[in-house]
């Protein structure tokens, strides 16, 4: 882990370490507001997941962090081993692709600079993960912020506007050595190296093709990727296109690396694979959490290679959840995993509008870590409908002193 960042957290010396320690109390979430007639500020949820505490699933600290970032279309946080703060981006000032990374001060936060050397960046970006006993950076691409920001349009899709390349990045000299083009990797958004900081191999959830491929390196040190999961799309009627991809937007890995874990935003399923084989992950569990599909909404399934029926709606504590699973973060001992279900606004206005209306939800899904296996946990729900200034959008997860989805070990 980072040395300066590293400071204000536990610091564990290895991910198995990690896994020991105590359990996870509160939950960071950066939220928007939507659907008021105020111009709300970006805030920094704080939310109470102890079950001892008088405030559980209670928003305990909004704080407004609008003003303190100017920059634009900026996505992962990573602490390098320099005690610096790197952030990817989706691209420039003016809306067009640019995978970029800024480097900030981590004691000041004040922007150094860029990491990548001048003219370098990719042609577009979006999430990174840095694995330094192999010199190596690999980072993934969505699309434009220009072709993504007013919602998906199917003609973008075959103008060819969406990603679907990893760029190898040598990580002492700062600059692309290898463009990996995929099998069926359409937008490639999340990517996991495996935790233990001597593999050379990891997973990518790619969106619209539905698909979890592989990436590992070679004897020759080039490296390579290949399809290890695929999702069917589902033949449907009453929606957008006559079939639906699963749309994995967010992926994750115990700390053990032994699960696998992704969320299928449009299906509404959050899944659990086991890894120890990482070139045959196994399905262990699965668990629909809302979604596009289910009973009484306006989509039909007219054909499914995985479902006999389409599930029904979820209702947790007299509410209807809307949206579907969508980030995702597991508890350091891999025994609870925390979901929210908003992606991103102009995409959850076009596919989830009642997200839009009602705010997003945050919901706690129990894990069997011994031989897989998912169930809702029905007496977690933390309702973002309800916050003060009106209805909330809560996106990505994290703990105070790391977790699953943004430690790395040098």
């Amino acid at each position: 882990m980072a040395t300066k960042c590293g400071n204000c957290g536990p610091g564990y010396s290895t991910p198995l370490e990690a896994m020991k320690g105590p359990r996870e109390e509160i939950v960071y979430l950066p939220c928007i507001y939507r659907n008021t007639d105020t111009e709300a500020p970006d805030y920094l949820a704080t939310v109470d997941v102890d079950p001892k505490s008088p405030q559980y699933c209670q928003v305990i600290e909004p704080k407004d962090i609008h003003a303190k970032c100017g920059l634009a279309f900026l996505h992962t946080t990573h602490c390098l081993a320099s005690g610096e703060v790197m952030i990817s981006s989706l691209g420039d000032v003016k809306g067009n692709g640019k995978g970029g990374f800024v480097l900030l001060d981590g004691e000041t936060f004040e922007v150094k600079g860029t990491w990548e050397r001048p003219g370098g960046a990719a042609p577009l970006g979006y999430d990174f993960w840095y694995q330094p006993r192999h010199n190596v950076m690999i980072s993934t691409e969505w699309a434009a912020p220009n072709v993504l920001r007013d919602g998906f349009k199917p003609a973008d899709v075959e103008a060819g506007l969406y990603g679907s390349h990893l760029y190898v990045w040598d990580w002492q000299r700062h600059e692309i050595v290898q463009t990996l083009s995929m099998e069926d990797g359409l937008i490639p958004l999340e990517i996991r190296f495996l935790h233990n900081p001597d593999a050379a191999q990891g997973f990518v959830g790619c969106a619209l093709s539905a698909t979890i491929q592989r990436f590992y390196k070679n004897e020759g040190g080039t490296w390579s990727v290949e399809k290890v999961i695929q999702v069917p799309p589902k033949k449907v009627k009453g929606w957008l296109l006559p079939e639906m991809p699963g749309l994995i937007t967010d992926i994750l890995l115990s700390l053990d690396d032994r699960f696998l874990y992704f969320s299928n935003w449009l299906h509404g399923d959050l899944r659990q694979y086991d890894i120890s084989d990482p070139q045959r992950p196994r399905l262990t569990g699965q668990l629909f959490l809302g979604g596009s599909i289910v009973k009484g909404g306006p989509v039909q399934v007219l054909e499914d290679q995985e479902l006999k029926s389409q599930p029904e709606p979820l209702v947790v504590k007299g509410k209807r959840v809307p949206g579907g699973p969508q980030m995702i973060q597991l508890s350091l001992d891999g025994k609870r995993l925390y979901v929210t279900t908003s992606l991103y606004s102009a995409w959850d206005k076009q596919f989830y509008p009642d997200l839009i209306r009602e705010g997003s939800v945050m919901l706690q899904v129990d894990v069997d870590t011994v031989k897989g296996g998912l169930k809702l946990n029905p007496n977690f729900l933390v309702d973002f409908g309800k916050e003060p200034l009106g209805p909330a959008l809560a996106h990505e997860l994290r703990y105070p002193g790391g977790d699953c989805s943004s430690d790395i070990w040098i």
